[in-house]
């Protein structure tokens, strides 16, 4: 009895932040505001009303941090070896001329307040980290993650995560050569961990993950989704190296695979929800009595600190050839402190370095900068607005697309489905397509098209999919009884979406246009060549050049 008291107890304060932040919600939805905004706010006032609620061993305190991890874990899924390579400038060069950059500013203006070249130099370096888990969430919310700003901004944070891990070390290092040696020793096990990561994904997780679709079901990939997130955290974190690191690592070994689309819809209820209360336990983290006590100084240390990371981070853009308007977006972006700020500061060796009130206060402002980085974000969005307004696109050199969603989402990839992927792709028009059974899925992938395994009828997967940049969303292989339940939300929540089905008899079609979709009759052959053409005129392709294609098509059948 006194364990099923011990666990109704534990479930109280969960249940009480889950109902907040609910509330919390839609009043920010309701007042336009980012639902960010709400749970910090929420956070602040729960810590004043009662801190308990979120202290360190609370059940609340590890769904936070569990959120931060399949945050990292969906971060990495979007990051396959590919993309890695694609990016090393921004990880490589850009990354490192950020924290340079921003180390030096706020070292130096440290150093000129009176700390000790060691004391400034720790300070600065910490504070020239930016929050993962914030500007990743904004990203997401933005649907920015492939566009130049999102890409960028996350090859930014997964270095600065990198050096976090560094300045952990030699935070808790002694004064004597050891903290050399324990430098050294965190990089090999980050190439080493690396190293693991791409092994991983080109030798297991393919094979394992086709495995399971063969024999598994949805429930499966969500149980494996799980234990590969929470499992390459808890491997990092024994290693020395950190949990939201080992996330990623974890979603890197996913993304080499067919199937991340999938596991990335499986895990997003999970990041959704955990994420809340990590937001909720930034707020709390707000010491009210330390700003009352010296709120001047917290605000004022805030505001240098907003203020020279938006100037650094601008500079380190335009050296690397960003426009005016995308260096401020960006700036703006990053302009926050970070979470491991809060672990640098609280540890015992640097608030005797930099002093326990100066530490507090270190902490509070950092806080602060998160609690603002929405709104910062949305300021620095709206004047980069303003000014690209002023002159043409042409001139934006990092708005050139960058692995953006194909206007076109093809569901089932059998005959017709491969017939419409042919036509697309001579007019190099982009598409995406997904495809339920296991062994199309590996033909498809074999002979080069762009390929996902995931049962598209499932709303939780159309946001992993990116249904909502898309222009059609194309099913070769659509039942009356499977479009009744799926088209009334897809046109409800994804309006500018036109659904396209494909059948092979017309009793079929007039259900379906019953059911308000588009519908073509396949009569051609190869099969998918009317599809085809339909979608290649709706695209704008010219009749002639569509025709042309058609003939050589029907000569090849």
């Amino acid at each position: 009895m006194t364990n099923i008291d011990d666990v109704a107890n534990m479930l109280v304060p969960v249940i009480m932040v889950l109902v907040f932040g609910i509330a919390a919600t839609i009043a920010s939805r309701a007042m336009r505001f980012s639902p960010i905004i709400g749970f910090l706010l929420l956070g602040v006032l729960i810590g004043t009303w009662d801190h308990d609620l979120l202290s360190a061993g609370s059940m609340v305190r590890l769904l936070a941090q569990l959120g931060v991890v399949f945050l990292l874990f969906d971060v990495g899924l979007h990051f396959s070896l590919t993309h890695v390579r694609e990016q090393a400038v921004d990880i490589f060069g850009f990354g490192p001329a950020q924290v340079i950059a921003g180390t030096a500013a706020l070292a130096g203006a440290a150093w000129l307040f009176g700390l000790p070249p060691l004391a400034a130099g720790l300070v600065g370096a910490t504070l020239a980290l930016s929050s993962t888990a914030i500007v990743a969430n904004i990203i997401a919310e933005r649907h920015q993650r492939t566009c130049p700003v999102g890409i960028t901004a996350t090859a930014i944070l997964v270095f600065q995560d990198l050096i976090a891990i560094f300045l952990l070390i030699l935070a808790t290092a002694d004064q004597s050569g050891g903290a050399l040696a324990a430098l050294g020793t965190a990089l090999l096990k980050a190439v080493g961990a690396f190293a693991l990561t791409v092994f991983a994904g080109r030798v297991v997780a393919r094979p394992l993950f086709a495995w399971i679709a063969r024999r598994g079901g949805d429930e499966v990939f969500s149980a494996v989704a799980l234990v590969i997130a929470m499992a390459a955290a808890w491997t990092a974190a024994e290693s020395g190296l950190s949990l939201t690191l080992g996330a990623f690592l974890g979603g890197m070994v996913v993304a080499e695979s067919p199937f991340r689309t999938i596991v990335r819809s499986e895990i997003g209820p999970f990041r959704v929800l955990l994420l809340s209360f990590f937001f909720i336990s930034v707020g709390a983290s707000l010491d009210l009595r330390a700003l009352a006590s010296s709120w001047a100084v917290v605000v004022a240390i805030t505001t240098g600190l907003v203020a020279l990371k938006i100037a650094t981070n601008t500079l380190s853009a335009l050296v690397f050839r960003w426009s005016v308007p995308g260096s401020f977006q960006l700036g703006f972006l990053i302009a926050q402190g970070s979470e491991f700020a809060f672990v640098i500061f609280g540890l015992e060796p640097t608030r005797q370095l930099i002093g326990p009130a100066l530490a507090s206060e270190l902490i509070a402002a950092v806080a602060l900068s998160l609690a603002i980085t929405p709104m910062l974000s949305a300021a620095g969005r709206q004047l980069a607005g303003r000014l690209r307004a002023r002159a043409t696109r042409n001139e934006f050199l990092e708005l050139h697309a960058k692995g953006e969603a194909g206007p076109v989402l093809i569901i089932g990839m059998g005959e017709i489905g491969r017939t419409i992927a042919d036509g697309l792709t001579e007019f190099g028009i982009g598409y995406d397509a997904v495809e339920r059974d296991e062994r199309r899925l590996t033909r498809g992938l074999a002979d080069g098209y762009h390929l996902v395994f995931g049962n598209a009828t499932e709303p939780r997967f159309w946001r992993a999919i990116d249904l909502h940049s898309r222009r059609f969303s194309v099913s070769t292989d659509a039942t009356t009884e499977g479009m009744r339940d799926a088209q009334p939300a897809a046109e409800a929540f994804y309006p500018g979406v036109r659904q396209l089905s494909v059948v092979c008899d017309e009793d079929a079609a007039g259900e379906l246009r019953e059911l308000g979709l588009e519908v073509v009759v396949e009569r051609d052959r190869p099969l998918g060549l009317s599809a085809a053409r339909y979608l290649l005129k709706e695209l704008s392709v010219a009749a002639e050049e569509i025709e042309r294609w058609s003939v050589r098509q029907r000569l090849l059948a």
